[in-house]
């Protein structure tokens, strides 16, 4: 019975890092591999080193961003940080017929 006193401080120690430091790093972990996963043709994304681009071509491990009129830049698929504007180029074309449709309609 005092065995196992003394080995429950560490167990409760043990418990408590997993769930304020492990389990959340897991989670951000799968929502950024998520992320890189879901990258696009077109998206506006951001660097770890803070570059600003739109994504112009991607390969397996690599994406060559177009940070200025003629400069395209490629970078390694891990070093996309965050993605600031998803390219729903699908989206707004339907959305333009559907405009054009209404105003016909009228």
């Amino acid at each position: 019975m005092e065995g196992i006193q003394s080995f429950l401080p560490i167990i409760i120690m043990f418990a408590i890092f997993y769930f304020l430091l492990i389990r959340p790093q897991q989670k951000r972990q799968k929502q950024r591999n998520a992320m890189l996963a879901s990258l696009k043709k077109g998206d506006k994304v951001v660097t770890i080193g803070g570059v600003h681009g739109t994504i112009q071509d991607i390969g397996d491990d690599t994406v060559t961003l177009r940070i200025a009129h003629n400069v395209n830049v490629t970078f390694d698929r891990g070093a996309i940080n965050s993605v600031v504007a998803s390219s729903n180029e699908p989206a707004a074309a339907e959305s333009k017929e559907a405009k054009e449709a209404k105003e016909e309609n009228k």
